[in-house]
This record gives structure tokens, C-alpha cells and sequence, in this order.
């Protein structure tokens, strides 16, 4: 027998039967109990368990984005004084004698996977436009070195990353699109995600399939995030039901993410504002008190000094698929929108692709509404999961169904250059805004000579 007839002899053989595939067991284990040889699927309580050595890394803000950096990690309950140290990065090993120790914060969380605790630490005093370089740890047991670089305090250019929604098989779709996005912007400023992380707000293992999919890009590229419908809860960890219309905030939110506390009581971390490099991002929740947010926004809006103005929300202000509408939203805040000129809303929650024109609202209560060359907001709604929806009637200017899409928006200056890509790269939607004193922005359409990604009479 030969080589190669010894390999085949030893392979498994794959059959595949319409959707399902079987494996024929090597020959040599034949008549084996096959019990002993069958996999088993690994419990979410090993897979997702929490030690001593720090893990679930994110880089967050929640004070001035040039001279500050906050970051989070988990541990086991073990660990109950953490600390960080960052130093200026080098280009060898001997930072580490420079490096500064600071004390961080601990919160006990307790999951459906049991206890654990989130740390928290914030880095101040930072140089604009430098290279540091952190761990985060006990003392003893550390996590690696990793950079950030600080933005600067004035308008420069810069890139960022934005995913609609996640939300579903998160370690087997959502990884790979998260990847993609990274190869196709590793300079990138951060990453916006427009809520629905996750899809059941009190599972731990999908917390953790939603940090091992950023894994360490999460500890170097910060992430400014938003709660979507699925970051709120029915039921506690214990499966005590709440009252009819009283869903609570995801627990691991708030030990998960360090946001700004500039928004109205109540929806703190969850309705913020920073500036970046000359650009306004106002993150909205259009889970809950949705006037309250509408005269904080105005507020807002009303004392901004930056040249764009970029907001992120989940629900949309045009919904892009089929038996949805939020009109409350819309009438809400998108007269806030018009008022103060907002250059581009990024939204999520309804698991296909739309993009408007320019739009202004009008004859509010009635879903009325106008495109506008001369004025007007640009929409966009996005999913980067697989989970789809049928589209709806509205007339977008791009459409796209059963496509995991990611957005790479790049500000220089008076030009937005915004571009959608599919999971395997290829552009799929494009368009430039340019910013002129006194007039709308200009819109330049840039959409591939490609057909729309839509499924077949699914308006029918």
C-alpha cells in the first residue's frame, strides 16, 4: 500500500445529503463504542469562566477623548484591588522601568454563568497624539501589553468603524465581519456599534462570545456603543419576570463600558455626547424617555462648536424593513435633527440595508416625509449580524437583504467619505458629503455598478 493510499484509507469521509453533512469514522475505529469518541458540546459555565488573569478587555471614554482613556476588564472574584499601568510606548522593552501605576475600581457581578468582577480604570493627564502603552491586572497576574494612541485636541482627519446590529451567533457570523472590518481599517479611531451587541440582555455567554469576536482589538481601538431593545432584560438572571413595561438595562452594561455621564437622569452611560477631532457624537437610547433625550439633544446641539455632526441610535428614523415604523422617534427628534443641521444619523435594529438621500421632516404624526437636495440629514441603517428581515417599501437609495455589512466613515476636513462593505470586503455602498458655509452639504453618490443584494419578490 502506498502512501497515498494509506492517507485515504485513514481520513474521515465527509457525506454530504442536501443540507446536512454526516461523517463516516476512520476505519481503524470502527466498531469502537462510539460514545467514547463523540464530541460533546463544551458548557458555557467552562468555556466563559472567569480567573484571576484579566480578560474581556475594552478601551472606552467617558472624559475628554485627547487627554484621557478609560478602560474595563473582568477577573474571578479573587481579584479585589486592580490596578493599570501605562507608559509612552518605546521601540524596545525598557518602558516597563517608566511605566506609572494607577489604582483601578471593582463591581461584582452576578450573571446566569455565577459571579465574577468587572474593574475599571481611567487614564488622565494624556498627551494628545501620543503612543501609550497599558496592562491592566492584579499585580501579579497581568494582561499583555497593549497600545492606544490619544487623538488630538484639534480637527484633524481621521477614520472610524460603525456596525449595525451584531446581536446573533456572535462567535460563529459576527467574528469574521468584526475581522474584516479591522484588515480593512487598522488605523481606524474606534468602533461605533449602533446597539443589539447581543440578543439576550442577561446570558454571560453571549457577553463573552461578543468579546472574544472584538478580542484584542476591543484593548486597542475604543468602542462607543449604544443599547439596543435586546440590551434590556424581561426577566432577571434568576427568571423573576419584570412588570409589563419595565425592561431593565442589561447588567453587564455599565461594569462592561466606562461612557460619559453628560446625559439626562436616568440613561446614564446609555445617552452621551463627546467630541473628536471636530466632530459632535451624540449617542442616543430609543428605548425610554424619548422627550426627555429630544430637549437634552436641542441643549446639545445648540452649543456645538464642531464643524460635523454625526448621531448613532438604534431604532430607526426610517425604518428599512417590513411591519416597522417608529413615529414617536421620528417626530420627536427628527425636527432637532433638522433644526441644527445633522449631517448623518447611524442607526440599526431592523436587520437589513437602507440608506436615504438627504431628508427633512414634515407633517409630523403622519410618517410624511421629504427628500431633499437642498436640505436634509442623511440615514443609514446597517446590520453586521446574521440575522435578517424582509425589506420594506421605502424608497432608499441603496437597499441590501441577507448581506452582514460594515461601514468605514472617514472625515477629513470639509469632506465625510462614507463606504458599506460586505463581510468579504466588497464595497457595496458609497457616497461623499461636502460641507459648504451657508448651504446644505453637498451629496456625491458614489454606489458600485453592482445590483442591489434583495431577495426575490419579498415585497409580494
Amino acid at each position: 500500500m502506498n502512501t497515498k493510499t494509506k492517507l485515504l484509507c485513514g481520513a474521515v469521509t465527509v457525506l454530504a445529503l442536501g443540507a446536512s453533512v454526516y461523517l463516516s469514522l476512520p476505519q481503524e475505529t470502527q466498531g469502537r463504542d462510539e460514545r467514547q469518541v463523540a464530541p460533546q458540546l463544551a458548557k458555557a459555565q467552562e468555556t466563559y469562566r472567569p480567573s484571576a488573569v484579566p480578560d474581556r478587555i475594552v478601551l472606552t471614554w467617558k472624559n475628554d477623548v485627547a487627554t484621557t482613556q478609560a478602560v474595563t476588564w473582568r477577573t474571578d472574584t479573587s481579584v479585589t484591588k486592580p490596578v493599570a499601568q501605562i507608559a509612552l510606548a518605546e521601540q524596545g522593552p525598557w518602558f516597563v522601568n517608566k511605566a506609572l501605576q494607577i489604582n483601578g475600581t471593582t463591581q461584582e457581578l452576578e450573571s446566569d454563568l455565577g459571579k465574577s468582577h468587572y474593574h475599571s480604570a481611567e487614564f488622565t493627564d494624556l498627551t494628545p497624539k501620543t503612543l501609550y502603552v497599558y496592562r491592566v491586572g492584579d499585580g501579579v497576574n497581568w494582561s499583555s501589553w497593549i497600545h492606544f494612541r490619544t487623538p488630538s485636541s484639534e480637527p484633524e482627519p481621521f477614520t472610524f468603524i460603525y456596525f449595525g446590529d451584531a446581536q446573533n451567533s456572535l462567535k460563529a457570523h459576527w467574528a469574521r465581519v468584526v475581522r474584516e472590518a479591522y484588515a480593512d481599517a487598522p488605523r481606524a479611531k474606534f468602533m461605533l456599534h449602533a446597539g443589539d451587541l447581543i440578543n439576550n440582555a442577561i446570558r454571560d455567554e453571549e457577553w463573552g462570545e461578543w468579546h472574544d469576536a472584538g478580542g484584542w482589538v476591543n484593548g486597542m481601538l475604543p468602542s462607543i456603543a449604544i443599547p439596543g431593545n435586546h440590551e434590556y432584560a424581561k426577566e432577571d438572571i434568576y427568571g423573576n419576570t419584570y412588570p409589563i413595561g419595565r425592561r431593565r438595562l442589561a447588567p453587564h452594561w455599565r461594569p462592561t463600558f466606562e461612557f460619559p455621564d453628560n446625559g439626562p437622569q436616568g440613561l446614564e452611560e446609555t445617552v452621551y455626547w463627546l467630541d473628536f477631532q471636530g466632530v459632535r457624537i451624540v449617542c442616543l437610547n430609543t428605548n425610554d424617555k424619548i422627550k426627555e433625550q429630544a430637549e437634552w439633544m436641542d441643549e446639545v446641539l445648540a452649543d456645538n462648536p464642531n464643524r460635523w455632526t454625526i448621531v448613532t441610535q438604534h431604532a430607526p428614523i426610517y425604518s428599512a424593513s417590513r411591519r416597522r415604523d417608529n413615529p414617536q422617534i421620528r417626530d420627536a427628534w427628527q425636527p432637532i435633527f433638522d433644526k441644527h443641521h445633522v449631517d448623518i444619523v447611524l442607526q440599526g435594529h431592523d436587520h437589513s440595508y437602507g440608506r436615504t438621500g438627504l431628508m427633512v421632516h414634515e407633517n409630523a404624526g403622519t410618517g410624511t416625509n421629504v427628500r431633499d437636495p437642498q436640505a436634509g440629514t442623511m440615514y443609514v441603517v446597517s446590520v453586521s449580524g446574521p440575522k435578517m428581515y424582509d425589506r420594506n417599501e421605502f424608497q432608499f437609495v441603496r437597499r441590501a437583504e441577507d448581506t452582514q455589512l460594515y461601514q468605514i466613515i472617514s472625515i477629513d476636513g470639509d469632506e465625510l467619505r462614507y463606504d458599506a462593505k460586505t463581510a468579504t470586503g466588497e464595497l457595496y455602498d458609497a457616497f461623499t458629503l461636502n460641507k459648504r458655509d451657508g448651504q446644505v452639504n453637498e451629496l456625491i453618490e458614489r454606489i458600485p455598478n453592482t445590483p442591489e443584494r434583495l431577495r426575490p419578490g419579498s415585497l409580494e
